[in-house]
């Protein structure tokens, strides 16, 4: 089969959203991860590891458009070089990459790592383009989850989220994936900002559960800048339609 676009990722939340779009737009598309699958419908399944460099150079053999979706916790920045590596050799015309705001002002690894990604695809001499997305509401879901599992839940001071919702960003990735490459475009968030506390809160309440707050402060310089904001942006980002109470709605029942 022959396609027109790799989706590295598309079997994760993002991409399982992405691929059935590009499909609707007619373009056949490749999906690649670490498990393959069976490929039927205009989706070719592919198995290839990213940071291990395995399988890269078949995939990315015969595509017009890379659109890079694939991350973890660690190797990012790796992961994406390997990608860049194969891309250049393939003669991709445009590679599309999203990334997490913050990427160049949160003293964390993570955030390091996906500028680590960033700084592959600005210099790998492909045309491209990188949309940077807040956390999204299906992560804070799993966080939220997480954190009231106890009886008591920590409450971090100045720490703050715009959570977007995942079919918000999908459909601006299709509609970056499908355009001309643009560079590095404006951010996209949800509506709305929340504390984590009003998250929680928000949280235990469509789950018709009760716990306990304990306030704390987050030190050092990751704390400095979670107060700062600088993992948010709050200005000349495009805005997600759908809030963090309307994923609840859909999501958490009593």
């Amino acid at each position: 089969m022959s396609a027109s676009i790799l989706v590295t990722g598309g079997t994760g939340t993002l991409g399982s959203l992405i691929v059935p779009q590009l499909r609707e737009a007619g373009r056949e598309v490749r999906v690649l991860s670490r498990r393959g699958g069976t490929s039927a419908d205009g989706v070719e399944q592919v198995r290839a590891d990213l940071l291990k460099n395995e399988g890269v150079d078949d995939a990315v053999k015969g595509v017009d458009t890379v659109l890079h979706l694939a991350g973890g916790a660690k190797g990012d920045d790796e992961a994406t070089r390997n990608l860049v590596r194969a891309a250049q050799d393939a003669g991709v015309r445009h590679l599309v990459y999203i990334s997490v705001i913050g990427a160049n002002t949160m003293p964390i690894g993570y955030f390091r790592a996906k500028l680590g990604a960033e700084q592959a695809v600005t210099g790998s001499g492909l045309p491209w383009t990188t949309l940077r997305a807040a956390q999204f509401n299906e992560l804070v879901l799993k966080m939220m989850g997480s954190m009231t599992k106890f009886p008591v839940v920590p409450n971090p001071g100045g720490l703050r989220f715009q959570p977007v919702d995942g079919r918000d960003v999908a459909e601006r990735m299709v509609e970056l994936t499908l355009g001309a490459p643009s560079g590095l475009v404006a951010d996209l968030t949800g509506p709305k900002v929340y504390t984590m506390g009003e998250l929680a809160r928000s949280y235990l309440a469509a789950a018709g559960k009760r716990r306990l707050h304990l306030p704390v402060r987050i030190p050092g310089k990751i704390g400095r800048a979670y107060r700062a904001g600088v993992n948010l942006s709050l200005d000349k980002a495009t805005v997600g339609t759908r809030t963090w109470e309307d994923f609840l709605a859909e999501h958490v029942g009593r």
